[in-house]
């Protein structure tokens, strides 16, 4: 007999589905409102009736073809080498002071991509699925796991938006938004007909209003939410992030991650672009690592994770995390900004002396400050 806590924790995860559900349903009856009521029974001119059932099911299909990726693409598992050990678990679990926890966290972290800590400057450690949190990663207590590059639990498809599905999501969210747009373009003559009397006395007309009044309620929301993840791919931010800045040596810093708008909109939809509006997945990276604009920012200073000579600590600093040689993908959005950075300094006729002399300055008045 299964335990009752099982039992209500299935009961719960059947219930995560009623969003889903309900966006569904209402997916469905505009499929029949607006196919059956409007175009087949309502629409009387043929060449204006084909031309709108053309465009909508393109639409139709790319939204439905989203949503279902958004919703049943699993979340990827950060990879097995920030998993600790089962000898790294035994003496983690012997400690019972927190200094001592985290010096064995710092060991076994020292050679990983790791350069964000929490806001103490402790290592990010996940209790629940024992492994050392790679940067952007956090645990949904709704997936019950870690979640790559987290943005949010989306109740609408009952699934962690994440670094797996976050191309996936804002396909879904512009394709969507295009859904209703249509549909409210495209029903606005009827629905005024409506009120002006204008339209036959059978149940279409009840269908054509409703259809309208959800549609352009819906195109509101979604431009709202559409614009607001536009935004946060340009800062190359996630929806945690927007609210709380990752942490890095030198502090908290919302812009620690960013490229140039060029370079964090590729991040997320991949070099190619015959994959831009398709729902296949083509973001660069592999979740667990990010190339950032704090890490040899400048190829005429030294390689450390927050672009400082390593030298230079302030007093709390007890520990760096190594440089380690990004994926081809990450590595090659790097070398394209410092290349175009470089084009920059060469055309305002810099030469290697003044940089050398602006960076000792910059780091001068780094020093100041601390």
């Amino acid at each position: 007999m299964a335990p009752s806590g099982s039992r209500s924790v299935d009961c719960w995860r059947v219930l995560y589905w009623i969003p889903v559900l309900f966006i569904s349903l209402i997916v469905a009856w505009s499929y029949y409102a607006y196919v059956v009521q409007l175009c087949i029974d309502t629409i009387e001119n043929m060449g204006e009736k084909i031309v709108y059932l053309l465009v909508y099911h393109v639409l139709f299909i790319m939204f439905v073809w989203t949503y279902w990726q958004t919703i049943f693409t699993k979340p990827m598992n950060p990879l097995k080498e920030f998993h600790l050990s089962h000898s790294d678990k035994e003496l983690l679990e012997r400690e019972d002071r927190r200094e001592s926890q985290q010096e064995i966290l710092r060991r076994i972290a020292k050679d990983l991509p790791i350069y964000t800590s929490t806001m103490s400057g402790a290592i990010r450690y996940c209790d629940h699925c024992l492994l050392l949190k790679p940067d952007r990663c956090h645990h949904c207590s709704a997936c019950d796991m870690c979640i790559l590059k987290m943005d949010h639990h989306c109740p609408w498809v009952n699934n962690c938006v994440g670094f797996a599905n976050y191309k996936f999501f804002m396909l879904f969210l512009a394709y969507s938004l295009l859904y209703c747009l249509f549909i409210t373009a495209t029903d606005l003559q009827y629905f005024i007909q409506f009120w002006t009397n204008g339209l036959p006395d059978t149940q279409a007309k009840f269908h054509i209003m409703f259809l309208f009044f959800a549609a352009s309620m819906f195109s509101v929301s979604l431009a709202f939410l559409f614009a607001y993840h536009c935004w946060l791919v340009c800062k190359n931010r996630s929806t945690l992030e927007a609210f709380r800045a990752p942490t890095f040596q030198h502090g908290p810093d919302k812009n620690g991650f960013s490229l140039g708008t060029s370079k964090n909109f590729r991040q997320v939809f991949g070099d190619e672009k015959k994959y831009w509006l398709l729902p296949v997945f083509s973001s660069l990276g592999d979740g667990c690592s990010f190339p950032t604009c704090l890490v040899n920012a400048d190829p005429e200073q030294p390689s450390s994770p927050s672009g400082r000579n390593p030298s230079v600590k302030s007093a709390g600093e007890s520990h760096q995390f190594p440089p380690k040689p990004l994926r081809d993908s990450q590595s090659r959005l790097l070398n394209n900004g410092q290349s175009e950075g470089s084009e920059d300094r060469d055309k305002r006729g810099d030469t290697p002396h003044l940089r050398s002399t602006r960076n000792t300055a910059n780091l001068s008045v780094l020093c100041a400050l601390r």
